[in-house]
């Protein structure tokens, strides 16, 4: 078995954009208390979050290179989707059955054209 995923990262020239689209997607919580790394994001401009999954982090900045890779699991992938369109994302992908697996898969752009993953029970 290889090593475990443990964080996700979603950067993006507007984080506080970013953190209220997902707050509203995925109902996450962001806590900006936290210090960061200003190679990662601007001070004060990263939210952490904690889900029933792996951890994660929003941020950035105007002056940071936008870039996201996770994928997100939900109940209902077509309804998902269909919400991420409805705040603003860019369908691109599906929903697809994973071939020779029970696992629906699609992907989205968010506003600021991330490529995010959604999967969930066929």
């Amino acid at each position: 078995m290889g090593r475990p995923v443990v964080h996700f990262e979603i950067i993006g020239t507007d984080p506080a954009r970013l953190r209220g689209y997902y707050g509203e997607l995925f109902g996450w919580e962001f806590d900006t208390s936290g210090p960061v790394s200003e190679r990662v994001s601007e001070p004060d401009g990263y939210g952490f979050v904690e889900t029933d999954g792996i951890p994660g982090g929003v941020g950035g900045g105007a002056a940071y290179e936008r870039h996201v890779v996770f994928y997100v699991g939900v109940p209902d992938v077509a309804a998902a989707l269909a919400e991420a369109e409805r705040l603003g994302g860019t369908r691109r992908m599906g929903p697809d059955r994973a071939p020779g697996r029970d696992l629906v898969v699609a992907h989205f752009t968010d506003p600021e054209g991330n490529l995010v993953g959604l999967a969930g029970p066929a």
